[in-house]
């Protein structure tokens, strides 16, 4: 049944695998979410913890260590049970060698059986005979309070050892009742899971076959933004040429503008210097004519004033214009030329081809619609597709076939519970029973020690002690009896328990924990001869397969999907229909039909082109910029008017006061009316005439190799898009056509990933593994050697407990004679009081007798 568990799960797969068509995008899409497969929480905490019992535990396995520390036979098993036990005759040397720490122990168990009844029936006949301390005489001793205190110290200490043992043989035998009625819960929590684990595989297959649904609205909505997707991307790498060619003439338009706007700063700047010189050169006449009339005065002849006024008239000639601009041509020819050419908006146009170029992805959404509307038909057919495949699985009833399989060993193993409980109760009554024998001696030991001590008088000879004294070693001599009863019972149990249990722990336990069971039982040619692996054999009819119980349960234990724990794909291999080829191809081929036309892109029409050309000849190449700079870099006057009026009024100063200062102090102010009204204004003129002339040189200069450049530019983007384009279309169509194939192939890896690792969990698998370890190794084993060592202990200290009883009773049980002195010489003591002897030591050798005793 549980092949046909396996095989149904992997037709599971087989369903899976052929609904996931998904694409696990490269990574320019996005990562879809395909979300979380549904699943259950399993009830089942396959782990157990003793607790305190568990120290316990620890000491038997240390115990057992001690006793067979040989590692596991591993190859004598594996031979024993190849040859179905019939090599054991063969192989007893290595079974005695493996077995020796447990033959020693249980042969001394054995011979604690044959010797203890024996010693017991020759201890009470001894006994009768008044040997073994069975004379009712003690002789007295100056230890003897001593020697008292001693055996009932040791019996007291071998007492409580046997408690403990008892205690702990009684915790273990209720422990496991205690955790067998756990068991039910255990049982029904793993086929709980068992049957979530069955119920929940088909709806998570559907999931799974329902988010081809994520891939195939990704897949629809990239189709329907195709414009902006491919379209975008053509347009990138198309925009790579284009764009710097236009922004290229979209700048030469802007040099039109800027070459217009210098060449009338120009011409205006020019037109007031020409005008201002000849204004400025004849007021500088005039005030250079009246300072010389002024310098004429018979005043500058009187001594100390004539060098000023040579020093003056010396400068005279620097009164004078130093720029000269009527010389310079006028720009009006190269400005009307401008003008026209800017009559032509070259901006107008190179807007045009961006605008042209731009709907690129427009272009591309229409010329793909037959494409994409194939391509969304196919989509529908790959879901029919997928849906009729999973259709061909007799999923159901198979399903329904293994839950009723699970319910009826549920219900089987449920109609043994009256049985088990019934049996625990007779073991766990025989335990108790066991128990209460050591229980029983215990009593007798702790009622004798107690009786004696509390009755004990130190006044009292052994033939006078009283009753309760008395009672309390015939009570110890009673748990002697009893002990010898017991004791051998007691063995007999612990001697099997110890075998069955100890080796179970050993040859079961241990190696499950350590793996090493796994090997035997993944042992090629075990189970059958002729099968190397017994799983696949019995699964696939196939055992060369290499799957072992040790990987399907690891494998569980992690809690990978059925499909991986049994390696389905041995038999049903998913990959196969998780080749996104099988879906894809049609997908392919339908992009390979996609044809974008660009050739109706026209960058730059031929009136920009033509007005380009006419800008070259617009004639600022011809414009005399040598001239206009050398006048340029001239200053305004030959001097500043500004500094010659200033050292003009210096100068009056030094002369006296008089007219001829005051004249030349008119002068002065006069010079500096001439700067301020006409030379700064020539100088803010000249300094818009450099810049702007500059300007047109710099223009000028790369005018012919710039436009050449531009229109080249533009020559190749066009060759570009009326040529070449379709490589690019080509290489971008085929990057959308990945991404779009890429969300196939992240759906079938994710489906792949999920069959693998989520669906169909196995964790209830390895949990029932791990419940019958647990229930077996941990609440049966564990418990049944914690019994017999508890117990074990408790009858090998029977044996100090026995002699030291018979000691100790000796010294509170009322003797029938006791030693008797006739003269003080022959006491045993050092130092003798006198006192009367007669009354000390009484010649009766035995208490007179009462009725009431």
């Amino acid at each position: 049944m549980i092949g046909k568990a396996g095989l149904l799960l992997l037709m599971f797969w087989g369903y899976t695998v052929s609904e996931s068509q998904g694409s696990k995008q490269i990574s320019q899409p996005g990562t879809l979410d395909f979300g979380f497969v549904p699943s259950g929480v399993y009830d089942t905490h396959a782990y157990y913890e003793p607790g305190a019992i568990g120290i316990l535990y620890h000491m038997v396995h240390a115990f057992l260590y001690v006793v067979q520390p040989n590692p596991f036979p591993q190859d004598l098993v594996l031979k024993v049970a190849k040859d179905n036990f019939e090599s054991i005759q063969s192989e007893y040397q290595k079974a005695i060698y493996y077995e020796i720490g447990f033959i020693v122990c249980a042969s001394l168990g054995v011979l604690f059986v044959l010797l203890m009844p024996l010693v017991g029936l020759c201890f009470c006949l001894c006994r009768c005979c008044d040997n073994c301390g069975g004379e009712m005489h003690q002789r007295q001793k100056k230890n003897a309070d001593c020697r008292r205190g001693c055996f009932a110290t040791l019996l007291l200490s071998t007492s409580l050892i046997i408690s403990v043992g008892v205690l702990c043989a009684y915790a273990a035998n209720q422990n496991l009742s205690t955790q067998l009625r756990g068991v039910r819960r255990l049982v029904n929590s793993n086929f709980k899971d068992l049957k979530m684990f069955v119920n929940e595989t088909p709806a998570q297959i559907e999931y799974l076959s329902a988010q081809y649904n994520t891939a195939k609205n990704k897949v629809l909505s990239d189709l329907d933004n195709i414009g902006l997707l491919l379209g975008n991307s053509i347009h990138q790498q198309l925009g790579k040429e284009v764009r710097p060619a236009l922004d290229g003439a979209l700048s030469m338009a802007g040099a039109m503008r800027e070459t217009k706007e210098a060449l009338e700063n120009v011409s205006v700047s020019l037109e007031i210097l020409q005008d201002g010189t000849q204004k400025l050169q004849l007021n500088l006449s005039h005030e250079r004519s009246s300072l010389s009339n002024t310098l004429n005065d018979p005043a500058c002849s009187a001594p100390g004033v004539s060098d000023t006024c040579r020093a003056i008239r010396g400068t005279l000639g620097q009164l004078t214009i130093n720029a000269n601009f009527s010389g310079l041509p006028d720009v009006n020819t190269q400005l009307v030329n401008v003008n026209n050419v800017l009559k032509t908006d070259l901006s107008n146009i190179v807007q045009k081809g961006y605008s042209t170029f731009n709907d690129t992805p427009g272009m591309v959404k229409n010329q793909t619609k037959n494409v994409v509307s194939g391509v969304k038909g196919m989509l529908d057919s790959i879901g029919s597709n997928i849906s009729s495949f999973s259709k061909q699985f007799p999923i159901q009833s198979t399903l329904v076939n293994f839950t009723l399989y699970i319910s009826q060993s549920q219900a089987m193993i449920e109609n043994y519970y009256p049985q088990i409980d019934q049996y625990d109760f007779y073991r766990w009554l025989g335990c108790v029973a066991a128990c209460c024998m050591v229980a029983l001696i215990l009593t007798f030991n702790f009622l004798g020690l107690l009786c004696g001590s509390c009755g004990h008088d130190k006044q009292a000879s052994p033939t006078t002690r009283g009753c309760v004294s008395n009672t309390g070693g015939n009570l110890l001599m009673a748990g002697v009896g009893f002990s010898f009863i017991f004791s051998w019972v007691l063995m007999i149990v612990v001697v099997i328990t110890f075998v069955i249990g100890g080796n179970l722990e050993k040859l079961i336990c241990e190696p499950f924990e350590n793996r090493e069971l796994f090997k035997v039982v993944d042992s090629p040619y075990l189970v059958n001869p002729s099968w190397k692996h017994f799983i696949p054999g019995f699964l696939y009819q196939n055992p060369e397969i290499d799957l072992t119980v040790e990987k399907v349960y690891s494998n569980c234990k992690e809690n990978k999907g059925i499909y991986t724990a049994l390696q389905l794909d041995n038999v049903f291999n998913i990959s196969a229909f998780l080749n996104t080829s099988m879906y894809t191809k049609d997908v392919v081929d339908m992009f390979g039909d996609v044809h974008v036309d660009l050739s109706d892109i026209v960058l730059l029409e031929a009136t920009g082109r033509e007005n380009l050309l006419n800008f070259t000849k617009t004639g600022i190449t011809s414009i005399s910029y040598p001239a206009y700079l050398a006048e340029v870099n001239k200053g305004v006057t030959k001097v500043d008017l500004l500094a010659f009026a200033n050292d003009l009024e210096a100068q009056a100063d030094t002369l006296p006061r008089g007219a001829l200062e005051n004249a030349l102090k008119g002068h002065a102010s006069s010079i500096r009316l001439i700067h301020g009204q006409q030379v700064v204004p020539m100088e803010q003129a000249m300094s818009t005439l450099n810049q702007s002339i500059r300007l047109l040189q710099r223009t000028a200069s790369a005018l012919p190799n710039a436009v050449n450049n531009v229109i080249s530019a533009i020559d190749a983007a066009q060759y570009l898009i009326t040529h070449n384009a379709s490589f690019v279309v080509n290489q971008e169509t085929e990057k959308y056509m990945e991404t779009i194939v890429g969300y196939f192939k992240q759906y079938i890896e994710w489906v792949r990933f999920s069959v693998e690792m989520e669906v169909a969990a196995c964790k209830p698998v390895s949990n029932v593994i791990d419940t019958v370890e647990i229930v077996f190794c941990g609440f049966i084993v564990d418990s049944l050697n914690a019994f017999w060592f508890g117990l074990g202990c408790c009858t090998i200290f029977l044996i100090p407990s026995i002699i030291i009883a018979v000691k100790l009773a000796k010294f509170y049980r009322r003797m029938d004679t006791e030693d008797v002195y006739d003269d003080v010489e022959t006491i045993p003591m050092k130092t003798v009081h006198s006192y009367d002897t007669m009354t000390r030591f009484p010649r009766a050798s035995a208490p007179p007798r009462q009725a009431e005793w």
